[in-house]
C-alpha cells in the first residue's frame, strides 16, 4: 500500500488549477514552457538572457500551444552551485514581468525554492505557480508561505541538494520511497492551507538511469493521489544517455518518453520543445478517444 489511510483524507482530484481569475484545465494533459534565465543551464543556459529574444520564444511558445509558461532563474542541473536570492530576483523578476505584460493572459509558473522569492514575484504579477524543486527541503518557510499565497504549488521529489543529489543515490524501494515522500508532505501542505498540489517525481533529481525509467514505467502508481503530475523529462540525460546522443539532438527521445508519460497518467509536460509536446499531447487524446 503506497499511503496511509489518514493520508485519505486529503484525496480530491484537482482538474483546474485557479489563479485568481485564470484558470488553467488539467482535463486534458497542458504542456509548460521552459523559459531559463540562467547562464548555466544544462540545455539552453544564456540564451534567453536579452528580453527581446526571450519574448519571441515565448510569442512562439505560446503559438505552438504552450497553456504554462515556466520561468526560472537559478540552474538545478546536477552538480550546480546556487546563487544568491539577490541575484535570483534581479534575473527573474525583469523576465517575469516582461512576460505578463506581453502575455497578461497565459498562466504563469515561476521555478524557485525560495519563499522569499515567490513571495516577490506574486507581489509584483499576481497569482503564479510555484515550481519548487526542492520539496521544500531547501526553504523550511515555502510550504507556510504557499499556504498564505493560496496558489498552486508543484511539490517535486529530490533526493540530496542539485549540487550533490547524483553522488551515488540509493533506494530501496523506489516507488514507495517517492509515494511516502508526497504523502508527508501534500498531508503537511494541506494542513497549511495549500489547495492545489501537483506532483513531480523529480526525473533526474537524486536518481540513475535506472531509476528514471522505473519512476516512467510506474508512473500511474502516483494516481493514487488524485492529484495533477507533472513531469520534466525535455532533453534530460536520461534521454541522450540511453541513445549515446547529447541534450541538443534529443528531441525524439524527449517525445518518445512525453508519449510514454502521457500513457501513465501525466496531466503536464513541461518542456523545452512545445511544438513537439502539444503534438503528442493530440495524439495521445486521439488514441484515449478510442478507449471504451
Amino acid at each position: 500500500m503506497l499511503i496511509t489511510q489518514s493520508a485519505g483524507k486529503f484525496l480530491k482530484r484537482n482538474s483546474t488549477l485557479h489563479l485568481g481569475e485564470k484558470e488553467v484545465d488539467l482535463s486534458i494533459p497542458v504542456v509548460a514552457g521552459i523559459v531559463n534565465i540562467t547562464p548555466d543551464s544544462f540545455f539552453d543556459g544564456g540564451k534567453m538572457e536579452d528580453e527581446t529574444t526571450m519574448l519571441k520564444a515565448v510569442e512562439q511558445m505560446v503559438a505552438d500551444g504552450a497553456g504554462i509558461i515556466d520561468v526560472g532563474a537559478v540552474s538545478t542541473r546536477p552538480g550546480s552551485k546556487t546563487v544568491s536570492t539577490k541575484e535570483e530576483l534581479a534575473r527573474l523578476l525583469p523576465a517575469v514581468k516582461a512576460i505578463h505584460k506581453a502575455f497578461p493572459e497565459v498562466a504563469l509558473s515561476v521555478d524557485t525554492f525560495r519563499s522569499w522569492v515567490a513571495v516577490r514575484v506574486i507581489d509584483e504579477v499576481g497569482p503564479i505557480i510555484i515550481n519548487d524543486i526542492s520539496g521544500g527541503s531547501l526553504d523550511s518557510n515555502m510550504f507556510e508561505t504557499v499556504g498564505k499565497l493560496q496558489v498552486p504549488y508543484i511539490l517535486s521529489h529530490i533526493k540530496g541538494t542539485p549540487l550533490n543529489m547524483q553522488e551515488d543515490p540509493q533506494y530501496d524501494d523506489l516507488i514507495r520511497e517517492v509515494a511516502q515522500y508526497f504523502a508527508e508532505r501534500v498531508k503537511k501542505l494541506n494542513k497549511l492551507g495549500v489547495k492545489e498540489v501537483i506532483l513531480d517525481p523529480g526525473f533526474g533529481f537524486g536518481k540513475t538511469l535506472d531509476h528514471n525509467y522505473e519512476l516512467l514505467n510506474k508512473l500511474d502508481a502516483f494516481k493514487v493521489y488524485q492529484l495533477p503530475v507533472m513531469v520534466g523529462l525535455s532533453r534530460k540525460s536520461m534521454i541522450w544517455k540511453a541513445l549515446d546522443a547529447k541534450p541538443e539532438t534529443a528531441l525524439n527521445g524527449t517525445s518518445v518518453a512525453n508519449t510514454l508519460a502521457l500513457m501513465g497518467g501525466a496531466d503536464i509536460l513541461r518542456v523545452h520543445d512545445v511544438k513537439e509536446a502539444v503534438e503528442a499531447v493530440k495524439i495521445f487524446c486521439e488514441i484515449k478517444a478510442t478507449i471504451i
